[in-house]
């Protein structure tokens, strides 16, 4: 049995999912969802709902994020 839980790109802590947001994808203009993760360390990064295989990004406004 593998572990799915995502570790944080910058310190390799486990992440926890934190929310979503809908927003419109420049590359295609449709409007998808963008799921937060962040882990113990405070960290917070999010990708594409429908691309989980996407490199995550850094979330740019956290703190929008409860």
């Amino acid at each position: 049995m593998t572990d799915d839980t995502p570790v944080c790109p910058e310190c390799d802590q486990p992440m926890k999912p934190g929310g979503l947001v809908l927003s419109r994808r420049e590359d295609d203009g449709r409007r998808v969802c963008r799921s937060l993760l962040r882990c113990g360390c405070g960290h917070a990064w999010w990708g594409w709902a429908d691309r989980p295989d996407e490199p995550l990004e850094v979330c740019p406004r956290p703190e929008l994020f409860r």
